[in-house]
């Protein structure tokens, strides 16, 4: 399963320098689709887990947020996919499954760092978004809440307003969860592919 594995990944990044090669100003186009992304994902979240508050009285404040998550998130993004693309060649490139696995392992820390920066740009783009109004904000205060949140999501997380929280918070690391979900996807197609041979191959011996 894991030779498979590679050879989709091998083939995955082939494709992806090969757009890099005949795409101009290539990093710039991919740090412009993440500020689209995560400016989408975040007015999907707003939507549909805060529409009382998105279209309440604070919605220019939830308006202009959108600039600086989509900038920041749009940051970290780009260098997950530069740390993800590097750590790919160097499993493709390793001996054994163990250290292959090892290699790519490391989009698994990445997705969790998510978590982190998705509370640290809603604080910065909420403090940030304060002084254009009448009450500036304080950064510690801000981030004290976010954090306070991600507490009671933990501890709670089948409460209602936690629900809320974590829905938010995944929609919003989607972006930079797409590195794992692709190798998730390429190796439960591998399994497919395993699982498939395996009955044609009893199915002739029967």
């Amino acid at each position: 399963m894991i030779a498979i594995w590679r050879l989709r990944l091998s083939d995955t990044l082939a494709a992806l320098e090969r757009k890099r090669a005949r795409t101009s100003f290539f990093y710039s186009k991919v740090f412009a689709f993440f500020v689209v992304l995560n400016i989408a994902c975040y007015w999907i979240a707003m939507v549909t887990a805060f529409p009382v508050v998105t279209f309440g009285p604070e919605r220019g404040h939830y308006f202009l947020v959108q600039f600086p998550v989509g900038f920041l998130g749009a940051l970290f993004d780009s260098l997950s996919l530069f740390v993800t693309v590097y750590m790919v060649r160097r499993a493709l490139q390793a001996t054994t499954s163990a250290s292959y696995l090892a290699h790519l392992s490391v989009d698994l820390g990445i997705a969790t760092l998510a978590t982190l920066w998705v509370l640290f740009v809603f604080s910065l783009s909420g403090w940030l978004v304060s002084f254009v109004g009448a009450n500036p904000e304080s950064l510690l205060a801000r981030n004290g809440a976010y954090q306070d949140r991600l507490v009671q999501a933990l501890q709670d997380p089948t409460g209602r307003e936690e629900i809320k929280n974590i829905y938010f918070g995944l929609l919003m690391g989607l972006s930079a969860m797409l590195p794992t979900l692709t190798h998730v996807y390429l190796s439960m197609r591998a399994a497919g592919t395993v699982a498939r041979r395996t009955v044609l191959a009893s199915t002739r011996l029967s």
